[in-house]
């Protein structure tokens, strides 16, 4: 009997120890969605700089059968990790994008649009102005791909689709400035930048605005039992230490 094998793209999630001298390696990979494989010296001085969180590898995967665990072979394409050791904010959001990942998607289930946006964000928390913008769209994103999209396109209440400022936390619907105005105080806050096409990077403010709105629909739909990831909660608390 053959081994089974494939190749791809992947961002490391994780890399844990396992055994004396290997790792348990989880990638959320193009074609083949997150997906886990023990690297085998993967605890050596290259592998460990080779699989820190966020960076991007090309992958080998063999197994003897489909079902088996089987074996990473990974070379390194983007060392996003290594960019950001002097941006600890990035850093954490970086981290708490591949925590998310790992907590939520089914093991081996493509999702090759949310790999491709996610792809890019990694790029973009590395190397654009924008990057905290990007972020936030991405818990968005990654809401809507488990079933709990937020509608941002129109006010629930009159149909119109500007001065959007509030969302009904049982709905998930936008509401408007005039609108929202006497239930202000049991609707989540919606910064402009989620639904206008500004991708300017935007205010300390808005994305902490935008972080508390997204993190509200990932607690109650999603980690409702187990709480948010602790990297998330790093990201946060580096964000709000931020200004």
């Amino acid at each position: 009997m053959r081994d089974m094998e494939w190749s791809d793209k992947g961002v490391v999630l994780s890399a844990r120890r396992h055994g004396e001298n290997s790792s348990l390696v989880m990638l959320f990979t193009e074609a083949h969605g997150r997906h886990a494989g023990l690297v085998r010296g993967g605890q050596g001085l290259r592998a460990r700089g080779l699989l820190q969180t966020g960076n991007l590898v090309s992958a080998v995967w063999r197994a003897r059968l489909e079902a088996h665990l089987g074996n990473f072979r990974c070379e390194l394409l983007q060392a996003h990790a290594s960019e950001l050791l002097d941006d600890a904010l990035r850093l954490s959001a970086l981290s708490s994008a591949c925590a998310l990942v790992e907590a939520v998607l089914p093991e081996r289930h493509p999702y090759p649009e949310l790999y491709s946006h996610f792809a890019q964000l990694g790029n973009e928390i590395a190397h654009d102005d924008g990057w905290g913008a990007s972020y936030a769209r991405f818990e968005l994103e990654l809401l809507a791909e488990l079933g709990f999209g937020l509608d941002l396109t129109a006010c629930a209440v009159t149909g119109e689709v500007a001065d959007l400022r509030y969302v009904s936390p049982r709905t998930g619907r936008a509401v408007s400035t005039a609108a929202g105005r006497d239930w202000r105080d049991k609707l989540l806050p919606l910064p402009e930048f989620l639904w206008s096409s500004n991708s300017a990077m935007p205010q300390k403010k808005a994305l902490r605005e935008a972080l508390y709105l997204t993190g509200w629909f990932l607690a109650a739909h999603i980690f409702a039992e187990s709480g948010l990831p602790p990297a998330r909660e790093r990201f946060i608390e580096r964000l709000q230490r931020a200004g």
